[in-house]
């Protein structure tokens, strides 16, 4: 499985962004894509998630209404849409796959596959 992220950019406070995680080789209907970001002197958090076979969807506290993720089907991208972004939401964005991921999705040591991030800034 290889993971490419990419659509981050610059954008001011309360405006949106969308970044995208294409993803190569056939994940396990197991399996489980989460969108992870890190900023400049933190831990890497997790953001939202996706099982892949199921669906189900999965947010962080911080994000719950203002990000969604979603995929249009198996073979589409997986997509975070951002809105109302705020300057706390700048980092890297990570999108990473895990093969047998449990209902700890939200720590990074769950995930096996990682792409190589993209940088989102909101400025204040």
């Amino acid at each position: 499985v290889q993971l490419q992220a990419s659509g981050g950019g610059l954008v001011q406070a309360g405006g949106s962004l969308r970044v995208s995680c294409s993803v190569s080789g056939r994940p396990y209907s197991s399996s489980y894509l989460g969108w992870f970001r890190q900023a400049p002197g933190k831990e890497r958090e997790f953001v939202a998630g996706i099982r892949w076979g199921s669906g189900i969807r999965h947010y962080a506290d911080s994000v719950k209404g203002r990000f969604t993720i979603s995929r249009d089907n198996a073979k589409s991208p997986v997509y975070l849409q951002m809105d109302s972004l705020q300057p706390e939401d700048t980092a890297v964005y990570y999108c990473a796959v895990g093969t047998s991921v449990s209902n700890f999705y939200t720590r990074p040591s769950q995930y096996q596959y990682w792409g190589q991030g993209t940088q989102v800034t909101v400025s204040s």
